[in-house]
């Protein structure tokens, strides 16, 4: 199955208010009770997954969770984001974008499940439809909760035009999130066989997700970080799921995308009628690499917007390069000549053929005479900036039509079970079960392990992977989730959760160090939307400090 967006232009007219606002004479319209028939519902369902692709594979996304992080800083992308600085004001469109987007889909969601009761269908196939949207809009609620904090908690389907709207506190929408996902858990199915609708063991994880996160908030409750635990170690146990043996083997584009290792993953497409704007992703995280002598664009090496750049923290320090395979998996430390020539490397003329080395990344300095020794450019880390930087490589997307085409077609990945053993680990050792928690974690970096030239080598770069319940704290949980989650839109949640960001954007982030603040761990309501609620601010309060 491919969920895809095509009905999203649809959906808008499904509720009696877009009716109602457009004069226009309709020779062909889709009418309010459209939505009532089978066909409809089933369109309103596949309508509900399409709202994922706002956030997931979308720049807003990506910018509202990678930089402005300890791993990841501004390239050429948006620097309010990672300063932290004057210009992340409640007008801006990173802003308000991803919350108009968000509540939305929301709306999307508690049409279907409103109408649901109206359609004629069989109960089992509606109560699974319904599942599968109660989990869109548990997701939806979990993106916005994280992001603004107390949030506008609508339940039923909004068919007029409102002004009216107040925040609701955190407690009552993680309590929302709960019960729709312990809905789905309910109504759906361990498997499906139209790939990319949601399962049981999906909503379990996403569930497992949010008692992690809520025990990190004024919402937490007792049992939080157990009932975390234990979702997570079923969904590792007791469904097919298994790690990859290579962790590239993860984002191995095609065929690969879909592997035992995905729980969940919002689906592209190669069809242009339906694949919207694309994953965009890939554009995101390389530098510019067309710059290089010897260098010039093509697809397998992608289109450089720059935005991300790691920081040096994640370059030089995050990864054990002697034995955790990851670094070199994760990303381009050489780039081979496809533009050949002569070309000025070093102070001297080089001729540079197609295939020939063009530029390489040593992970460490050089000195003159090793880069007079050789005849391509080298970058040491101390010569990173906001152009020249480790290009990570998960999300290329080398199979796009040509070379200026933003519109990538492979999956963007939102759950997998590495993720999975982490979640369980940091839950068991945030309920003070550390010796627990270490299995979970070494599995998954063992399975990180560099492979030696020898059974006996490789045995022994595992063995130098593993920890034990000593070296466990929550911040090597949060490092060892950026050696293995990296650039996945997990990181500044992550922080937040752990109660991490300022202390590790102070450390390791020189643009955001400055100036970031207590209350910059909830983005500003949106100007619009304290705008247009009746009341205005004192209905829907902006966040502290914006």
């Amino acid at each position: 199955m491919k969920p895809i967006c095509f009905i999203i232009i649809i959906f808008a007219c499904f509720t009696s208010s877009c009716y109602k606002q457009l004069n226009e004479d309709m020779r062909s319209g889709i009418p309010d009770n459209y939505l009532n028939t089978p066909e409809g519902f089933n369109a309103g369902v596949n309508s509900a997954y399409s709202y994922l692709r706002a956030w997931y594979g979308n720049q807003m996304g990506a910018q509202l969770t990678v930089y402005g992080t300890d791993t990841y800083m501004c390239g050429s992308g948006e620097l309010a984001l990672d300063a932290y600085n004057f210009n992340l004001t409640p007008g801006r469109g990173f802003i308000s974008s991803p919350w108009n987007d968000l509540n939305l889909a929301v709306n999307a969601c508690n049409a279907v499940i409103t109408r649901a009761p109206l359609v004629p269908i069989a109960e089992g196939t509606r109560n699974a439809r319904v599942g599968e949207v109660r989990f869109l809009r548990a997701m939806y609620y979990f993106l916005l909760v994280q992001t603004w904090g107390p949030v506008n908690l609508s339940l039923t389907e909004t068919t007029e035009v409102t002004t009216v709207a107040h925040r609701t506190p955190i407690d009552s929408v993680y309590k929302a999130i709960i019960a729709d996902l312990q809905f789905a858990i309910a109504n759906l199915g361990a498997t499906t066989t139209e790939y990319g609708r949601i399962t049981k063991p999906a909503a379990e994880n996403l569930l497992a997700k949010v008692y992690l996160t809520r025990a990190g908030t004024t919402a937490r409750q007792p049992g939080d970080y157990q009932q975390a635990a234990t979702l997570a170690k079923n969904v590792i146990s007791n469904y097919k799921y298994q790690l990859l043996n290579n962790f590239s083997d993860v984002f191995a584009q095609g065929s690969g995308e879909k592997n035992p290792e995905v729980i969940f993953a919002v689906q592209y497409s190669k069809n242009v009628l339906t694949n919207g704007v694309g994953n965009q992703t890939h554009l995101f995280f390389i530098m510019s690499y067309t710059s290089l002598p010897g260098m010039a664009r093509d697809l397998a090496n992608g289109r450089p917007y720059s935005y991300f750049r790691p920081t040096r923290f994640t370059t030089d320090t995050l990864f054990d390069k002697a034995h955790d395979s990851r670094y070199e998996k994760s990303f381009v430390t050489v780039y081979y000549c496809n533009n050949p020539g002569a070309y000025t490397i070093n102070g001297k003329r080089v001729t540079l053929q197609l295939g020939d080395t063009a530029a390489y990344f040593p992970g460490r300095e050089y000195t003159t005479a090793e880069r007079n020794a050789v005849n391509y450019t080298v970058i040491a880390p101390s010569q990173y900036n906001q152009t020249n930087f480790p290009t990570l490589t998960k999300f290329l997307d080398p199979q796009r039509p040509d070379i200026n085409n933003e519109a990538g077609s492979r999956d963007f990945i939102v759950s997998r079970l590495a993720e999975t053993y982490l979640v369980a680990a940091e839950a068991l050792m945030m309920s003070g079960q550390a010796a627990e928690a270490v299995p979970y974690v070494n599995a998954v970096r063992k399975r990180a392990a560099k492979p030696g030239a020898t059974a006996e080598e490789t045995a022994a770069n595992q063995s130098a992977m593993e920890i034990t319940a000593s070296d466990l704290n929550i911040d090597f949980i949060l490092d060892e989730r950026e050696r293995e989650l990296l650039g996945e839109h997990h990181r500044w949640f992550d922080l937040v959760r752990t109660g991490k960001l300022l202390e590790r954007v102070r450390l390791h982030n020189p643009t955001g160090a400055p100036n970031i603040k207590p209350f910059h761990v909830l983005r500003p309501i949106p100007q619009d939307q304290i705008d247009k609620t009746a009341g205005g601010i004192s209905a829907f309060p902006q966040n502290d400090g914006y």
